[in-house]
């Protein structure tokens, strides 16, 4: 890091979903922010995505893994890293099903290795003001809910699936350290994520590309299962105005306050897909099939973010139709 800059920052996982629109809120908006992306670029991450400002001063890109000890800490002194953004995580649950170990190496051991290597540059009992370890987590630590109720940040924790444990394991830790050793920390749990960049395994892309391919398109059980949507966006500024105003030790739960059943949500795709391809409306619907269950599925998450409103005065943006319209343009060939 040079003296023009008055932080040194290290997105982890800066190529991925999530990670992209973080780096690109804070390239951005804030030009005297050095921005180091680390990322190891698994399948889900692509350095294209940053490709806009990769030759900006306040942007640098290091290719490599959280599960390595060295590469990190030589990162953390050649670019005198002051603060972690910490997104990089494997994240699909029916990966985690097929091969939980890969959950727990990169998501929990992954996040001890940060920690340690943070504890030991900035010291034990690091301020606040000069220094943050922020981790992205999850609303899936906090189990299912039925018909009714909010997970609020006073839930309990309840993984049901190897991804949600390894992310629940993985908070744990980092607030281990903040009260073990005095290490700065922010920690957000976050509903589903929507919107441009997003690895086509998720419901959505999945969801787009079949209707694209004229292929069936995979609805589990019934549809029933619900989940609030949050727009990217908006995550990955509520992330970053988190990261400037929330207290240390504190924790915020982000979510779009936009509830669906899976069903619904995939019939509004299909009605949005139709208009755009020009196909008669109810063409898409007819590519609707429906597959087994997922082991554990839960029924529903649904987050209460009033925390976040109340604290940061933030507010999701609210035209849901709009903000799909725009993800499946990222899509269309």
């Amino acid at each position: 890091m040079t003296k023009s800059f008055t932080k040194s920052i290290l997105v982890t996982g800066g190529s991925g979903f999530i990670g992209t629109h973080v780096v690109e809120q804070l390239v951005k908006n804030h030009a005297d922010y050095l921005v180091v992306n680390y990322d190891l670029l698994t399948y889900a991450g692509h350095e294209e995505n940053n490709e806009e400002w990769a030759n900006w001063p306040n942007y640098q890109f290091v290719q490599a893994d959280i599960r390595d000890v060295e590469a990190l800490q030589n990162t953390f002194s050649k670019f005198q890293i002051t603060d972690v953004i910490h997104l990089a995580a494997e994240s699909h649950v029916d990966r985690s099903i097929e091969n939980p170990l890969d959950f727990v190496t990169t998501n929990v051991i992954g996040t001890v290795n940060l920690l340690n290597v943070s504890k030991q540059t900035w010291g034990e009992n690091a301020k606040r003001a000069e220094h943050l370890f922020y981790h992205v987590s999850t609303d899936e630590v906090y189990g299912a809910l039925g018909d009714e109720g909010f997970f609020t940040e006073e839930t309990p924790y309840d993984p049901r699936s190897p991804y949600s444990a390894s992310k629940a394991s993985s908070d744990h830790f980092v607030r281990a350290y903040h009260h073990t050793y005095g290490l700065p920390i922010v920690i957000s749990n976050c509903s589903n994520n929507y919107g441009p960049k997003q690895h086509p395994e998720k419901l959505i892309p999945v969801t787009i590309q079949k209707i694209i391919q004229n292929a069936p398109i995979p609805v589990y059980g019934k549809g029933e299962n619900i989940r609030d949507w949050l727009w990217v966006k908006d995550h990955a500024k509520a992330i970053v105005t988190l990261f400037h105003q929330a207290d240390s030790g504190e924790t915020f739960n982000i979510g779009g306050n936009n509830e669906w059943k899976n069903l619904e949500l995939v019939e509004l795709l299909c009605d949005l897909m139709d208009e755009k391809l020009n196909r008669t409306t109810g063409t898409s619907k007819g590519l609707i099939t429906f597959v087994t269950d997922r082991k554990g599925h839960d029924f529903r998450y649904a987050i209460d973010a009033s925390k976040l409103a109340q604290k940061v005065n933030f507010i999701p943006s609210g035209n849901f139709k709009m903000m799909l319209s725009e993800t499946i343009e990222f899509y269309l060939p």
